[in-house]
């Protein structure tokens, strides 16, 4: 018979973490499922224990407070680590998720339960521009995840690139490993909370701690630039920095030598499970795309709760404070008492209803929405593509292509696809879905794919992993969605392509 739980949490970062083990606290019967084999996510990412690290905590955070909550989670709840949860399908009354459990030799596998919480984080936002598919050329979190999971260094001479505060953390962890920063380059204005002096205030010491460690690493930090091309032949050798105007069209030049770049614009929510299962999105004030929530993370489906960057990117620490109350509210809908008092090894007020958690959360995702405000992506990026430089990555899709579509009378991002194949690849799309979509002049929809990650075809012809059913019962059509439904052709080892990695979650 199938053991049916109280609460699946899918995600073992920040929020689901917390939402997980609040709910256990309460006597719910929780099941937390993450595809990585250890836990935290995007922004914990610790060293394996054969790596023996001294200080595994020094990269990171509130790593001490997070790995007491993933202990006492372990006693109370059942913990799925290495089972990636493909798709997600929902009856009356339940929810069921499609997993592969293990490394490479997969097996298929269902959870169900009565109610489930999303907390599957975000991955970087990059802007293609000429020679960034070289050879040392990554995104920002990809060169923090790196160094927080693997110790390893990115390069040795490294440029850091792109908008936004999540640039500081990255460039002063690489200095502080030993890599040589020669500069971060911040395409907007280095005063972007300017216009919100009083929400700036309150993070103030933690931005100049970034300061002075870039001061004491002697790391030049240069607003209106941006790099907007790499060079190199067969590895990155040098890049092209430029200085922007106000809508980040190149005004002047230089050339930078450099063996690595780091650059990131941004992240962008991984929806893919909560649009599976029908839950509404809203408009962020990026433009993307984020899950609908009320405020106790209720998503507008009956018995799903979303938490973290699912439902607008803010950290690791508004993060946590939205799984407790997706854990309060799952509480309150299936019936249990909430418990009066804390328990030890866990932050006060955790397990009991607190009525500043609710402020606290306000006061985070207003912070959140200040740099939001401070660093967008303004359109002048397209002014650095060259006809011949890719936009899709896994399907080589230069901009000349884009442009051929849309003489062909391609006047979104779907038909685009459909005559140039952008999106069709391993990533399906998460990698160029932003700049197909903004060459489209299209809104930023999120895409609706039956299958959240690349699989094998045998994991759909097992009877345990059958096509998921959509939020109204019947199966779901990649026709409707946008989605071509391929499986992972990069499988093929004869296959001629270059893809991209398919991306991480990463979390600021």
């Amino acid at each position: 018979m199938t053991r049916i739980h109280d609460l699946a949490v899918v995600g073992a970062g920040p929020a689901g973490v917390a939402g997980a083990l609040t709910a256990a606290l309460s006597g719910l019967d929780v099941v937390l499922l993450d595809g990585a084999s250890r836990p935290g996510g995007q922004y914990f990412r610790r060293p394996a224990e054969g790596f023996h690290a001294g200080r595994p905590g020094a990269l990171h955070h509130g790593l001490d407070g997070f790995t007491r909550r993933w202990e006492l989670l372990g006693e109370r709840a059942e913990v799925l680590l290495r089972h990636r949860v493909w798709a997600a399908g929902r009856t009356a009354g339940t929810i069921t998720l499609h997993c592969l459990e293990g490394d490479r030799e997969e097996r298929p596998r269902t959870v169900t339960a009565r109610a489930l919480l999303i907390a599957t984080g975000a991955y970087d936002r990059p802007l293609p521009f000429p020679g960034w598919d070289l050879p040392g050329v990554l995104t920002a979190g990809a060169a923090q995840a790196l160094l927080k999971g693997d110790l390893v260094l990115a390069g040795h001479r490294i440029v850091v690139a792109g908008t936004g505060p999540f640039l500081l953390p990255v460039a002063a962890g690489l200095a502080d490993a030993g890599a040589q920063v020669l500069g971060v380059y911040e395409a907007n204005s280095g005063f972007g909370l300017a216009a919100h002096p009083l929400l700036a205030a309150g993070r103030m010491g933690e931005a100049l701690g970034y300061a002075a460690r870039l001061a004491r690493h002697r790391i030049p930090y240069r607003g209106r630039r941006a790099v907007v091309a790499a060079h190199g032949r067969d590895v990155l050798t040098h890049v092209t920095v430029a200085t922007l105007d106000a809508e980040w069209r190149p005004v002047a030049t230089r050339t930078v030598e450099c063996d690595t770049l780091a650059v990131g614009y941004g992240f962008v929510p991984q929806l893919d499970l909560p649009v599976q299962l029908g839950c509404a999105t809203r408009r962020d004030h990026d433009g993307g795309a984020v899950v609908a929530v009320d405020a106790g993370m209720r998503t507008s489906v009956p018995g799903v709760y979303a938490a973290g960057e699912s439902t607008g990117v803010g950290g690791a620490v508004l993060a946590e404070v939205e799984g407790r109350l997706a854990g309060h509210a799952a509480i309150a809908d299936l019936g249990r008492p909430v418990p009066a008092v804390s328990v030890p090894a866990v932050p006060a007020g955790s397990v009991s209803p607190d009525p500043a958690l609710t402020r606290r959360r306000d006061r985070l995702a207003a912070f959140a929405r200040a740099l939001q405000e401070a660093y967008p992506v303004r359109t002048g990026w397209q002014d650095w593509l060259r006809d011949d430089t890719l936009v899709c990555r896994c399907e080589e899709v230069s901009l000349s292509a884009v442009r051929e579509a849309q003489a062909m009378g391609a006047a979104d991002a779907r038909s685009v696809k459909l005559l140039a194949r952008p999106g069709m690849g391993w990533c399906q799309g998460r990698i160029c879905g932003y700049a197909i979509a903004c060459l489209a002049g299209e809104d930023l929809a999120p895409a609706r794919r039956p299958i959240a990650h690349p699989i094998r075809l045998g994991a759909l012809a097992t009877p345990t992993g059958p096509h998921p059913p959509d939020s109204t019962g019947e199966p779901d059509s990649a026709g409707e969605s946008g989605s071509t439904g391929e499986i992972d052709p990069s499988e093929d080892p004869a296959s001629p392509r270059n893809p991209a990695p398919p991306p991480s979650p990463t979390s600021p």
